[in-house]
């Protein structure tokens, strides 16, 4: 059961904080498609005390869709401590502190994975926001930081220990990065030894995989990230196959009713140009795997408006149903003539 203050689901679901995906616009989506949790961007510390106007912009969160949790990320103790009260501010239903980034630049200076070489200091400061804020404190981090130093174990504990309200862990080493297999192994060992929920992170990518991994784990939740970009149906699909229920794509049609939607959300939150060029890396996922669709990809490159692109999408449907019409000609032809006719 993932439990946290109001927070009371079984089997939660929770869109992952992401780098450049997860704005209002994105997560308003998942949430529509069945995310329980969703989580803002990375919002550096440093940034927010210094009161960077683009950092700040990340700090925003709607009603609709809480329960959403600020993620924050940080080497240094002070900075994340006065981070964590701005954030909360913004009354979000958590803070989460990012402690599984494995960026380089980030990892190195000490902050996200970087915290997995200091146990110790991680504790630290997990227990010094828990005893700033007044909500709950959250901690997302990986196995360890390469093969030879998997720590999460001793992680585990001594961030129960500190007051953290539950913890999220990313199956692979912060030196592999996305790359090789997440080892699920880990999170049943972590929860023998801890009380708090936890969540699995890494290698979901389907409803299948979700079903897999609470089955395989019994962990509290799962919480996708690269999986839903493009594709926010895993929500709805994962809780239709947790649920034994029947899974249908969704069609031609529907993906670019959500595309549409999606990008009128990011408009509503920036200005068009802002929006329209960012929005342009979710057309493959979302357009994957259907006829002629690098054609209208780049067609959709083109354009800094909302009315023409909005009127691309709408003509590819129709291109789109005159092909299948055509291939289904084709195959009537083709039985008739197997058949003698």
């Amino acid at each position: 059961m993932f439990k946290i203050d109001k927070i009371n689901i079984n089997k939660a679901l929770l869109l992952a904080p992401m780098e450049d995906v997860t704005d209002i616009a994105f997560r308003k989506i998942c949430k529509e498609m069945g995310a329980d949790v969703v989580y803002t961007e990375f919002v550096n510390s440093d940034g927010l005390i210094r009161s960077n106007k683009k950092t700040q912009r990340k700090l925003e969160i709607t009603d609709e869709e809480r329960p959403v949790g600020i993620q924050i990320y940080g080497g240094n103790l002070e900075p994340m401590i006065e981070a964590a009260k701005i954030a909360e501010e913004k009354n979000p239903d958590l803070i989460d502190i990012n402690a599984g980034c494995w960026v380089k630049k980030i990892a190195n200076r000490g902050a996200g994975a970087g915290l997995l070489k200091d146990p110790c200091y991680m504790g630290t400061m997990v227990e010094s926001i828990v005893k700033a804020v007044s909500i709950p404190v959250t901690v997302k981090t990986r196995i360890g930081w390469d093969e030879k130093n998997i720590n999460i174990l001793e992680v585990a504990k001594r961030v129960e220990d500190a007051g953290a309200a539950s913890l999220t862990i990313h199956c692979r080493t912060r030196t592999q990065g996305h790359s090789g297999s997440p080892d699920w192994t880990w999170i049943p060992k972590v929860k023998e030894i801890v009380t708090i929920p936890v969540a699995l992170n890494g290698g979901v990518f389907n409803a299948q995989d979700v079903v897999d991994a609470f089955n395989q784990t019994n962990a509290d939740a799962v919480m996708i990230a690269r999986g839903a970009i493009g594709n926010p149906w895993i929500f709805s699909e994962s809780k239709n196959l947790l649920g034994n229920k029947i899974i249908t794509s969704p069609t031609l049609q529907e993906r670019i009713e959500v595309i549409l939607r999606h990008l009128r959300y990011s408009i509503e939150n920036k200005d068009v140009k802002s929006a329209i060029i960012p929005f342009r890396k979710y057309y493959s996922g979302y357009l994957k795997g259907f006829y002629n669709v690098s054609k209208v990809k780049q067609e959709l490159m083109k354009h800094t408006e909302y009315a023409p692109i909005e009127e691309t999408l709408y003509k590819f449907i129709e291109e789109y149903r005159n092909h299948e019409k055509f291939l289904k000609s084709e195959l009537h032809i083709d039985i008739r003539s197997e058949n003698g006719y």
